[in-house]
């Protein structure tokens, strides 16, 4: 093995840690805050208004400027005409309360390299990417149906709802929006659509789309804002969660699936020549064409396991029932297809506002 391989896998080891943690039911207690959530003092608030507030902005240089080593790829967000709210997974993991601070080094280590990095980069030359850390909540709550869980997404989303409208008011200057978001950055960012880009025609109107991916999404919580039904639709979202070709994952049943090869939402089977390209979780490479196909089935993305380094899958325990999940994946699986499709979408949105 060389020195490339091996620095690569020491920085997946936490990552690693972390399937073999969620391989077996009976390692979800280990990851449970011991007291409920009110025996905890709420991490400080966020202050927007200080850069280290957020985990990407496009006036410095961070992870949402990388692109893969050797790829051509390159990020525009000097000169790019939209912006991109992006809000990112679950990086905390340990039980040490059921919200973390977002002044945790370890924590912000793991969400620039594992989230912004390998996932908010792809809308790199789109747009001009914001992030903003928050008090995210535990990656126990969401297999909790306690109040101790309800809670500590609730003060997750508040910090994304203030980081927004903070947004709104000094960093986005009427420029067309695209939000974007996987695993509980998702979670807060279907509140975020509803509450804010559904509500107000004048902000749906700078809607370019939203990605949302890697969580559970329906119709029936929206009152205009619907699916998007082809690669060109604009002011709409989109939403996929991958999992290994030949199981049934029956708690997903129902729920919306875009396939990201065709960005449509019926069951057609969209082959691997279709996939533009593929970025490994190490985001050492480009494997272009891309590694994965794509075919909706009963809620879930349905995809062959690649057989390349890096695309990992393991299994989600608990009440989601997940098995051979490519949740990790879920952009880099089809990172070219979704940077094409957002620049693609923009163009539309420019065309339909002059």
């Amino acid at each position: 093995m060389g020195a490339p391989e091996r620095s690569g896998l020491r920085t997946l080891l936490p990552l690693i840690w972390l399937l073999v943690l969620l391989a077996t039911s009976s390692c979800i207690r280990l990851i449970k805050p011991l007291r409920s959530f009110e025996h905890y003092t709420a991490p400080p608030t966020p202050d927007y208004s200080r850069p280290e507030s957020w985990a990407t902005l496009p006036t410095r240089a961070d992870s949402a400027d990388a692109v893969p080593l050797h790829s051509g790829l390159r990020s525009r967000q000097a000169s790019a005409p939209a912006d991109v709210f992006f809000l990112h997974l679950t990086t905390r993991i340990r039980p040490r309360g059921w919200n973390t601070a977002i002044g945790n080094r370890h924590v912000n280590r793991y969400t620039d390299r594992y989230s912004i990095r390998t996932q908010a980069s792809v809308f790199n030359a789109a747009g001009r990417v914001y992030a903003p850390r928050y008090r995210q909540a535990t990656l126990y709550s969401f297999f909790d149906s306690t109040a101790n869980s309800r809670q500590a997404l609730a003060l997750a989303y508040s910090d994304v709802k203030a980081a927004f409208e903070y947004y709104l008011a000094h960093y986005n200057q009427g420029r067309p929006i695209i939000l974007a978001a996987h695993s509980q950055g998702t979670y807060h960012a279907r509140r975020l659509l509803r509450e804010f880009f559904d509500r107000d025609p004048a902000l749906r109107r700078r809607l370019v789309a939203a990605y949302l991916v890697g969580l559970n999404i329906d119709t029936l919580g929206y009152r205009v804002l619907r699916p998007c039904r082809d690669s060109l639709q604009t002011a709409c979202y989109v939403s996929w969660n991958t999992g290994s070709w030949g199981h049934d994952y029956p708690p997903y049943d129902g729920a919306l699936v875009t396939n990201p090869l065709t960005w449509r939402l019926d069951t057609a089977y969209a082959p691997v020549a279709l996939n533009r390209g593929s970025v490994p979780l190490s985001f050492k490479r480009l494997d272009r064409p891309g590694v994965a196909d794509a075919q909706v089935h009963q809620g879930i993305l349905w995809t062959h396991p690649s057989g390349r380094r890096g695309y990992f899958r393991f299994l989600l325990p608990g009440k989601w029932e997940l098995r051979h999940s490519y949740h990790l994946n879920d952009y880099g699986l089809y990172y070219l297809s979704v940077r094409r499709n957002a620049g693609t979408r923009l163009r539309m949105w420019q065309q339909q506002h002059p």
